[in-house]
Order: structure tokens, then sequence, then C-alpha cells
């Protein structure tokens, strides 16, 4: 991991907000050319797709708040104009935290209609530092419920939900003629990733969603995860057979009884140990894993 995902991690686990991080003045955005026209933009927070060209920026995902300039001035570094679209893979706070500068600048927000329903309710606690209701302007105006097409920069963009993935709003982002896929959290490349069980997610669903990938993936296909460098579908395949490798051996442990105690103690996935994070230990994986096996 790089010197500023290994930051955030440590924030993160420190229990910190997740702006702090953000706001410090060496974090900077830095792109990564996936192919003509389409970006990746590295910073604080989960990986942003960009697209540029005659019809204006087009985004997906925008980190944290404080970035919020550094992101703009990336994205006309790389051609881009005004952003005139920003597509949320789903609501935590690292990926919807530009949102309320994105909109009062007047970008259209989009994602799936439980996005807006996890950012709406103020009872509700993001895990990474989101606490409290999201202001209007902040808010995605257009919601969708299977999938939705742009016709931008000369390109099919088709967004698709992927149910009980990472959440229960998750949205996968096709850009077809380029063959370039953002994935949003349903991809953690080289890490142990986040289910977000309280937000409806599971591993089963984020099985299907590395599935529902690989099938329309070839070779040639750059896939830009939620988290992590850019890859390819060699690199999907290996999360894949991971997730799996890991919910067989845990639904084992639980078609035997066993505690969950009993599961860590037992170390089912030590071949992956070094795949943790300080935020993402192998035992709290394990226990997110347990829940959406058994609840």
């Amino acid at each position: 991991m790089s010197r500023v995902s290994n930051l955030l991690v440590a924030t993160l686990a420190l229990g910190l907000p997740a702006a702090a991080i953000a706001q410090q003045n060496d974090i900077q955005v830095t792109p990564v050319e996936v192919t003509d026209g389409i970006y990746m933009l590295m910073a604080a927070g989960g990986n942003i797709g960009l697209s540029v060209g005659d019809d204006g920026a087009f985004i997906i995902d925008d980190q944290f708040e404080p970035l919020h300039d550094k992101i703009v001035a990336a994205v006309r570094d790389a051609g881009g104009g005004d952003v005139r679209f920003v597509l949320n893979t789903h609501w935590h706070g690292d990926h919807t935290g530009g949102n309320r500068l994105m909109g009062e600048a007047g970008a259209m927000i989009v994602a799936h209609e439980n996005v807006r329903r996890r950012m709406d309710p103020g009872t509700f606690t993001d895990v990474v530092g989101n606490t409290g209701q999201a202001p209007p302007i902040a808010l995605p105006v257009v919601t969708f419920n299977d999938e939705v097409s742009f016709w931008w920069n000369g390109e099919q963009i088709h967004a698709t939900h992927v149910a009980n993935a990472h959440t229960d709003g998750d949205t996968i982002v096709w850009f077809r003629d380029a063959n370039v896929v953002h994935m949003g959290d349903n991809f953690f490349n080289g890490m142990l990733p986040f289910i977000d069980v309280d937000s409806g997610g599971g591993i089963d669903g984020m099985i299907a969603a590395s599935e529902l990938v690989l099938a329309d993936a070839n070779e040639m296909t750059k896939i830009i995860p939620g988290h992590g460098q850019l890859s390819g579908a060699a690199q999907l395949r290996e999360f894949h057979g991971m997730l799996v490798t890991i919910r067989d051996r845990i639904q084992t442990h639980v078609d035997n009884g066993d505690s969950l105690e009993e599961i860590i103690a037992a170390e089912p996935i030590a071949e992956f140990a070094d795949m943790a994070t300080g935020w993402m230990p192998v035992e709290r994986f394990l226990g997110l894993v347990h829940r959406s096996l058994t609840e």
C-alpha cells in the first residue's frame, strides 16, 4: 500500500474523523491514465473514476470534502472542465464526502436509491466517520433501481446495481467502448475488503459482484478498484478466489456450530493475513464474514 493509503488506514483505526487526513497538506491527488480520456484519481479515499471529453467531466465518487479543490484541479489538468456528473458507487463518506461542494458547483449527483436513503437519515452513523444527515445539496438528485446508462464523451457509461455486496446500494460502472470498469468497494485490490453488514452487505454479494464483472471482462479489461492500484481481470480473479475460499471455510465452521472465537482461534485464513490492514485486521474481517453468513 502507498504511504497515503497507510495513513488513511491508520487514521481510521484510531477512530479519528476521516476528514482529518484529507486536510493534511501533503495529500495529493494522483492521476493514473487508464485509457484515452479515462483516468483514475488516487488520494486519501476511494479511487475516483474520471471521463473527460467534449461533453465535460464525469466522475465516479468524490472522496473527502477538504480535497475538493485538489480534485477539481486534477480534473482540469486531465483535460476536463467543470464536473457535470458525479456518480456515487455507494454511500460511504470516503466516496461521497465531496458531494456537497460538487452539488453547489452545479454537478448532477446520481446513485442507487439506497445511497440516498442511507445518506439522508440523521440517525445513521457512517463507519468511516460521517455522522448525521447529509445536507440536501449533497444528496443524489437522480436515483435508479437496477441500471442506468449515460451517453457521454463518446462512451456508453453503464451503471449496474449489485445487491447486498459491499453495501445494499452498490453500483458497478462500465465504460463499454473503452473496456474499463469501476467496481467501487466491491474490489479492494491487495487488501482484505470491508463488508458493511450494517448497511446490508454480505460476502455472497461481493462474490457475485466479482463474478458479474469477470463474466464480461477479458484480459484487456482495465479495472478500477475502490481501493488499491489499477488492475485487470487477473487480479480480480485472485480476489474472487480468495473470497470464495474464505466464505467456504467460514461456512464449514458455522455448519459445525463453532463460535466466532473458535473460528478466529483456528486461523482459517492464515495465508491471507498479509492482506490485513490496521483498519481491517484478520479478526475484524472474520467477524464481518461470520455475521454476513449467520445474520
